[in-house]
């Protein structure tokens, strides 16, 4: 009966013993696993990689590669040709206008040809920092020698020339803010010559006075419609602005005019007391030398 008792006891003894073992064993594991997801945790967050069961780091939770520096930019590789504010590759920057006038006189022979006024304006394009390219309308106005008015037989007379042509203007020092250039071309010109006389006319005039007034109609007339060219050159002062980008201009030129008019020996055109003008004699071509002030964009 005692060695049976005594063989319970030392049964229960080896169950408890069994059972605070693998108590023992289950709370280590416990503690390793928890320190181990710890460190797990620290390494993410500071590395930015999360790791697998096995330890191995996936491919796509890699960090990116550095980026590559970009090439430095060569500051003298700028091709874009710029002057005076226009830049080579911009056209509205390309467009350039002139717009001028002065005085118009002869080129050597008076016999024909007397003083007077005229203006110009012009529009193109610059094709490179020397070359522009414009079209140029002008207008001139002289009064008719005096020999020339009697031999018709009229009392005044006066001739005006317009004209379009094409002129290309050469800049000898564009990048500078004196600048020296030659400028020619040639067009169309068409030349008209009025013979007038005064005549009594009734009218308001200059909104106050309403009566009789003298005025000079036109009596005769010739026309002509030609070639014509011309050279020449100038001076320009260049404003640079305050970033030196403008484009705007003054300039001062002289031009040799020929204006290639026909010989005329006949009674000018006209009708009542025009029809009672004289023949004239007026020789082939009208040299001048135009003279302009103006501006430049």
């Amino acid at each position: 009966m005692a060695s049976t008792r005594r063989s319970a006891l030392l049964s229960r003894v080896s169950l408890l013993g069994c059972a605070a073992v693998l108590a023992t064993g289950l709370a280590s594991a416990q503690s390793v696993r928890s320190q181990a997801s710890a460190t797990d945790t620290w390494s993410s967050s500071q590395s930015g990689t999360y790791l697998l069961a096995d330890g191995a780091a996936p491919a796509s939770a890699a960090l990116p590669s550095a980026p590559t520096p970009a090439a430095a930019q060569d500051n003298n590789s700028d091709t874009t040709d710029t002057y005076s504010g226009w830049s080579g590759h911009d056209i509205l920057h390309r467009l350039t206008i002139e717009a001028g006038g002065g005085i118009a006189g002869p080129a050597g022979d008076k016999q024909y040809v007397t003083y007077g006024g005229q203006f110009t304006v012009g529009g193109g394009v610059n094709i490179n920092q020397n070359l522009a390219m414009l079209i140029e309308y002008q207008f001139i106005d002289n009064k008719m020698p005096g020999h020339i008015i009697a031999e018709a037989g009229a009392q005044s007379g006066r001739y005006h020339i317009w004209s379009f042509t094409v002129a290309p203007v050469y800049d000898i020092w564009p990048k500078n803010s004196n600048d020296l250039y030659v400028t020619g071309g040639g067009g169309f010109y068409r030349k008209v010559t009025n013979f007038s006389n005064p005549t009594l006319t009734y009218g308001c005039f200059y909104y106050y006075y309403c009566g009789p007034q003298q005025t000079n109609q036109v009596v005769g007339h010739f026309s002509s419609n030609q070639g014509g060219w011309n050279i020449g050159g100038g001076y320009q002062h260049r404003f640079q602005g305050m970033y030196g980008e403008s484009k705007f201009r003054l300039y001062a030129e002289v031009r040799y005019l020929d204006v290639l008019s026909p010989k005329i020996a006949a009674a000018p055109g006209g009708t009542g007391s025009g029809a009672n003008l004289s023949p004239v004699n007026i020789g082939a071509g009208t040299r001048e030398l135009p003279i302009t002030l103006g501006v430049r964009w």
